[in-house]
């Protein structure tokens, strides 16, 4: 019997992502599987991405990239985005990871404990992680990555993704021989300009548009699914869960459906989220609990033990973000260990 709520991800759909960005952007795709591949799993994801040719992966810290690195084995490179923090360089060197530096005290360390295969960002406008260009390090020995990071990828008319652009092309020329990476995932979408020799998506290869809302070149990955608990009929006036949010205009029929923000369900979903159920579209009312939330299914025919989907092929990740005002990272970031993952494909 499946989970009261479940996590599926469809794997197929994920290396079709992966193809449908490296066919946009001409250049290979160098997946991020940080957080756990926003949540997906990076393991088995990761496996998948690899068996379609992905040979380089980026993660943000020590410990996810040595837990990527018992997944993988000896193979890939996995790249750490924190850099080499204080005392982590023995730790780094011991899963063959490598670290994308971000300042001199980093870039000291990891030379002074023995150097080795390296990144270095830089720091084109941002302001997060990373070199101001005109404080980059000289190029030195280990260093096969120079990378930047888009702030606005997601906006193709803001004008800062060309200045970062101009930026990274003028500052990554003094690295000759280091592989260029600067394209994030709505960055591959930007222009051949913008991918250099190498891509780093996320976002779009677990399902999200590369402008945070549905994009058809882009296939749903992740399905959040919860089994209904219990059907309630809720006369005209009579109110639903926490703090009586919810006000009945009529009779209304109410399904308790197993998920719940102990889950991942943002309390944001209402009043403007909605679920897949029996065919259609049907708004959650009243406050999301700890382990449920209700939806009116007035006039459906739905059964205790059916299945509602919070997001997936039925309901866009990007359509269910904008509802619970997020954005759809956050929605699969936030899916609580106790949701099982389910992989198919």
């Amino acid at each position: 019997m499946p989970a009261p709520a479940t996590l599926t991800v469809d794997l197929n759909a994920l290396a079709a992502n992966f193809r449908t960005l490296e066919a946009v952007g001409g250049v290979p795709v160098h997946p991020v599987v940080k957080a756990d591949s926003y949540g997906l799993g990076a393991a088995a994801c990761a496996q998948r991405l690899m068996a379609e040719g992905a040979r380089t992966f980026f993660v943000a810290r020590t410990s996810e990239g040595e837990r990527l690195r018992e997944a993988l084995g000896a193979g890939p490179a996995i790249y750490v985005l924190d850099g080499c923090l204080a005392g982590r360089a023995a730790r780094l060197r011991a899963a063959s990871l490598r670290p994308v530096l971000n300042a001199e005290a980093q870039l000291a360390e990891w030379r002074a404990t023995g150097g080795g295969a390296c990144g270095v960002q830089i720091d084109t406008g941002m302001n997060r992680l990373g070199f101001r260009a005109d404080a980059a390090p000289e190029p030195f020995e280990g260093l096969d990555l120079v990378l930047s990071h888009l702030a606005c990828a997601d906006d193709p008319t803001e004008p800062m993704n060309a200045r970062q652009r101009d930026a990274f092309a003028a500052a990554s020329a003094r690295y000759p021989g280091a592989l260029r990476s600067f394209a994030n995932s709505g960055g591959v979408f930007l222009g051949a300009d913008y991918a250099f020799d190498a891509t780093r998506p996320g976002i779009c290869l677990y399902g999200g548009g590369p402008e945070g809302r549905p994009d058809p070149r882009i296939r749903p990955v992740a399905t959040l699914a919860a089994e209904v608990l219990q059907l309630h009929d809720v006369p005209l006036s009579e109110t639903v869960g926490y703090s009586r949010t919810f006000t009945a205009q009529g009779p209304t029929r109410i399904a308790t459906c197993a998920a719940g923000y102990a889950d991942g369900v943002l309390r944001s979903y209402s009043p403007r989220g909605q679920v897949f159920v029996a065919g259609e579209l049907r708004p959650i009312v009243g406050r999301v609990s700890m382990d449920a939330c209700a939806v009116d299914v007035t006039g459906l025919d739905v059964a205790v033990g059916d299945r509602v989907e919070l997001f997936g092929a039925n309901r866009m990740l990007d359509d269910a973000g904008a509802a619970a005002g997020t954005i759809g990272y956050e929605l699969i970031a936030a899916i609580n260990a106790r949701v099982p993952r389910v992989y198919v494909g």
